[in-house]
């Protein structure tokens, strides 16, 4: 495959995860969460420096503070949690609201749509 093309896919493959999980798109933050996965596909320690690195970094994309950047998937992932498909939930977190856990954090959520991507669809080894 070309690698555009893998990358089509993979936008493909991130926002079809995001829809099921229940993040509306006219939420800023379901871009934000989408190029945050996007990112931490290609480099998970992006995960473990949100705030130094990985927000600042998506708000140059989108012309804004890392501080909006972290308020807004904050509250995307708050959406999906509230309204977003219960069994989707427990299949990649193992659990859900219903099961009266917290959501996870924002860095939790993150790395789990990422580890998915990339165990299931191959597009990258671990390093």
């Amino acid at each position: 495959m070309i690698e555009g093309k893998k990358e089509e896919v993979l936008w493909d493959d991130i926002t079809a995860m995001m829809i099921e999980l229940g993040i509306p798109a006219h939420l800023r933050g379901y871009y934000y969460l989408r190029e945050a996965v996007w990112l931490t596909v290609y480099d998970l320690e992006l995960v473990g420096s949100v705030t130094k690195l990985l927000y600042p970094e998506i708000g140059k994309k989108y012309k804004c503070s890392p501080g909006k950047v972290e308020r807004a998937i904050r509250n995307s992932i708050e959406v999906s949690w509230e309204r977003g498909n219960t069994e989707f939930w427990e299949e990649l977190f193992g659990f859900s609201r219903e099961t009266g856990k917290k959501r996870p954090t924002n860095s939790e959520y993150i790395v789990v749509l990422a580890d998915k991507i990339r165990r299931d669809k191959g597009f990258f080894s671990i390093r």
